[in-house]
């Protein structure tokens, strides 16, 4: 390669594709839980799902992976499907939709840039649910660069976005 290619700035992830144990299962969570629709089914082995009538955001299917065990924490593959919100306020309503679930949690970090929610699927697939704070609230370093950390999250100030 003798040229350095840049992706174009508009480019976005579009979708993510899971292999599941059980078809169901999967959208109980996705769709039940977190509040995605199913767009399209294919029989019993898969399903497109999406927010606010996209195409897809997330394909779930069993077609090589119907009744295998949960996804190991060690070892290559997916670390997490990363899902924004567009609000503070819509993260505190997911927030308190999972409590109210008694879902277990994995984490929940202030990363600076953003603020998110970790948890497993039923898969074992982790699942990052966050908002982005605007960009001119993110913080730089001393030489320009992005300063991200990871703190912990205020749960009780997330929280109080559902009261405002």
């Amino acid at each position: 390669m003798d040229e350095r290619y840049i992706v174009p700035a508009q480019t976005r992830i579009g979708h993510v594709h899971l292999k599941v144990a059980d078809l169901d299962r999967a959208l109980e969570f996705y769709c039940g839980l977190l509040g995605f629709e199913v767009t399209t089914l294919y029989g019993t082995q898969a399903a497109f799902i999406s927010a606010g009538g996209y195409h897809h955001h997330i394909g779930l299917n069993t077609w090589h992976s119907a009744g295998a065990p949960r996804a190991a924490q060690a070892g290559v593959g997916l670390y997490h499907t990363a899902i924004l919100f567009p609000t503070r306020k819509d993260l505190a309503v997911i927030y308190d939709r999972l409590r109210k679930a008694h879902y277990p949690l994995s984490g929940a970090s202030d990363h600076g840039v953003s603020e998110a929610i970790y948890l497993d699927d039923p898969d074992g697939n982790g699942v990052e649910l966050y908002w982005d704070r605007p960009k001119e609230q993110w913080p730089a370093k001393n030489d320009g660069s992005l300063g991200m950390y990871t703190r912990p999250l205020d749960i009780e100030s997330l929280l109080g976005e559902l009261h405002k």
